[in-house]
Parts: C-alpha cells; structure tokens; sequence
C-alpha cells in the first residue's frame, strides 16, 4: 500500500524516541501494519538545535503545514495551546491522533473524543495514563463489555519513588526528593507531581473513560505528599501499613449525598498485603475491580522516554492498522453528561490518627466523647508514652483507627480533637484503602 503520512508534534524525549524508532524499524512496523510509515514532518520551536539521530530536513515551525494532508499526527507538545487547536484541526481534516497530552485531556476530554467520533476517527492516548503501562485499551475495550467498579491506582513514579525511600530506607521527604531529583524522576520543580496534580489529570482520563463521564481534573479532590513524615511512615510499618499516593476513581451508591461518582487523589494507608503496597521504586501499577472480571492488576513503568514510546508507537500502529483496513474510527461511546461528582466529604472513608497528647487521667474519655459526639467511632485505640518536655508534663503518642463515615464527619471530628486541652497536636491524619 502506500505509505502512510505522520506527522510529529514536539521533539522532546519522547519525540526523539518515537521518531527514531519509526525511522529505524520501518520495516518491521510496516511488516505489523500492512503499509510503510512515512515521517513527514517534525514540528519543533528551534530549527537549528542539534537532534543528533534525527533527519533534519524534515524539521519545521510551521505546525499547519505539518499537519495539512497527515494520515496520522502524533501531538508530544504538552500543554493546552496550541496542542488542542491543531488536534482538533487534524481530527477534522480525517487524521488519526495519538497524543500523550494528560493534561489537555484531563481538561477536555469529552470535547476531543467527540470530536474524534464526528471525523469518525481514531483519537488515543495509551501514553497519558501510565507510562508503558497498557491500561486505556484495556479498560476501553478489553472491558467494554464488563462494568468496572473501582479503579485504584498509583500512577506517579515520582512520588512512588520517594515514599518507597521514606519507607525502605527511612529518608526524610526532603533527601528523598533530591534524590529523585538526581535520578531523574523528579523535575527541578517538582510541584505537580509531590501536589498530586499529575495524578489528578491520570484519574479525570480515567474516570471519564471507565464511566462514559465528563470527569474534568477540576473534579478531582487533590491532596499531594509534602506532609508525610517519617514519624508517619514508622507508625504505619508499625500498625502493617504502607504510604502511597493513590488515584481513585469509583461509582458510589451509599454516599450521604447519593449515588455518583468519585475522583480522587491523596496520599493513604494500604495494608501491606495488598498487591499495589509492592510496588516499588518509580514504577506503577493500576487496580481495577469490575463486575464480571473481578480484579485486575496492570503493573510496569509509569514514565521515561523509551517506556513512553513504546505506548506511542502501540497507539500509532493502531490507527495505522484502521487506516489500512478501512474501518471506522472511533467508536461512538456516549457520555452521560449527567453523572453526578460527589464532594470529598460525601464519601465514605476510614481515618487513621495520630495525636501528641498530655499523658493524664481523662484523656481518653475527652478523645471518646468527641468521637461520640460527632456520630463517629473507634475501631482501634493505642497509646504509647513518650518523654517529657521541657515543664517535666508526660505526654504519649495515641493513634487512633476509625470505622468507617464519611469523610466531613471525620474531618469534623479531628477539627474538635484539635482544639482539646489534652491535645498538644494532630500530628497526622491520613485515610485507609484497600480493605
């Protein structure tokens, strides 16, 4: 057949990785495809700088024309503009997408995907959730016919990274940064990630696909890691728990606030027999529970130039594959604009506690009286005394597991704790999943 036209956005990592491979393994690739790969173009912002590997001549600045007549445009550029004003225009003109964009989908994906659907094109995106890590075909097609559940996932190596330091090898947040920072998982400002804003964007992707939803990042509650201690790390090894930050999209049916749905990121308590407390080092994992499948787990690198390209060049061929067969392109998938995004504090949650308290008669039934009062209870209770500070006044170190509420009874709950005399500080509040 004749070759297929594509078309690159951007020549970062990624793109340097991408271009290479397809100039590399033309043969192979079209062996797969049943048609060659032609790299038309490469859209960059500076001509002139050396992409040792990478043919020159096919260099532009002019995006437009780059991607005027591409059978398939491949956007590496990140950001919002002008990565969706040319996505949209290649879609409309009949090209096939494959973007890595996590951030300009997490902003408009159902705006992108529709778009894609009118052109009857393919618009995919492997590369924005996880890495190397297939998890978008998996839950778009794989289980199309199933109804998932839960998704539960740690999709940052980033922040994976650093609270495997904290926990493996009791660093301090600051020298386990820094060293992910040497390594080169970390970026020299590393606020999306440690905030939870990377993973914010990964689960809006996901919710939206796993529940035909227009789930934005604005509809994802966002807490990152800067807080976690040391201390915090030791009393979960202590009490069988491990630290992650964890993405959670789900349907909720006994919410306060009623059914609907739920996307969220925070760093929590996972008991060390759960399959995502061993995942180690920079990688991810994602946790699926659906109706009929049961649960499923998908594990691998989550980030890095060759893992990100590998995802790439899968979605490339592809769209490639439909190109040269002829069928449709994206598959309508209708999108109930009605699901309801139930707040943070309608969601039903256990906390852990751990309070810095003055070690006297009473202090366990003012902490229970609070707990009585708010309607929440305690599943476990266990003090530990500690030295006495500089006015000789004992005080001990109480932790405090919670059954389960929802969330603004319990943030209710250590509010008041908060204010009791016998109470010298909350030293950590973090939530528990995966029982």
């Amino acid at each position: 057949m004749q070759a297929l036209k594509v078309a690159m956005l951007g020549c970062g990592v990624v793109g340097t990785e991408v271009a290479a491979r397809i100039q590399n393994r033309g043969e192979a690739l079209a062996e797969r495809i049943g048609a060659p790969l032609e790299l038309s173009a490469i859209v960059v912002r500076d001509t002139a700088k050396e992409r040792p590997g990478i043919d020159a001549s096919l260099l532009t600045t002019d995006a437009e024309a780059a991607i005027a007549g591409a059978d398939i445009v491949i956007e590496l550029m990140g950001g919002i503009e002008p990565a969706k004003s040319l996505i949209t225009a290649a879609l409309d003109q009949g090209s096939s997408v494959v973007t890595a964009n996590k951030a300009l989908l997490a902003a408009n994906y159902v705006e992108l995907m529709s778009a894609a659907d009118r052109a009857g094109v393919r618009l995919e995106h492997e590369a924005a959730v996880a890495g190397a890590i297939p998890i978008i075909r998996p839950v778009g097609d794989s289980l199309a016919g199933d109804r998932i559940e839960r998704i539960m996932g740690i999709v940052n190596g980033t922040t994976n990274y650093i609270l495997d330091q904290m926990d493996s090898e009791g660093w301090a947040f600051d020298e386990a940064l820094s060293t992910a920072q040497e390594l080169g998982y970390a970026e020299a400002d590393p606020t999306a990630d440690v905030g939870g804003h990377d993973a914010a964007a990964k689960a809006a992707i996901l919710s939206s696909l796993a529940f035909h939803a227009p789930v934005t990042i604005d509809d994802v509650h966002v807490e990152g890691i800067e807080d976690i201690t040391p201390d915090m790390v030791a009393t979960a090894k202590d009490q069988g728990f491990v630290i992650k930050l964890l993405a959670v999209c789900e349907r909720v049916n006994d919410s306060a606030a009623g059914s609907g749905l739920s996307a969220r990121v925070y760093p929590a308590l996972l008991p060390r027999t759960h399959p995502l407390a061993t995942v180690r080092g920079a990688f991810n994992a994602v946790f699926i529970e659906a109706e009929a499948a049961g649960s499923l787990m998908f594990y691998g690198q989550g980030a890095g130039g060759s893992p990100t390209a590998s995802a790439v060049l899968g979605d490339v061929v592809s769209v490639a594959r439909r190109k040269v067969l002829g069928g449709r392109g994206q598959y309508e998938r209708p999108f109930h604009e009605d699901s309801r995004i139930l707040p943070i504090s309608a969601i039903t949650t256990r906390y852990h506690i751990t309070l810095d308290v003055v070690d006297r008669p009473g202090v366990l039934a003012a902490v229970s009286e609070i707990f009585a009062d708010e309607g929440a209870s305690i599943e476990l209770m266990r003090q530990t005394v500690g030295e006495a500070d500089e006015q000789g006044n004992q005080h001990a170190k109480l932790v405090l597991a919670t059954h389960s509420n929802t969330d603004a009874v319990l943030r209710g709950t250590v509010d008041r704790l908060g204010d009791l005399p016998v109470v010298r500080a909350v030293k950590s509040v973090i939530r528990v999943e995966g029982q």
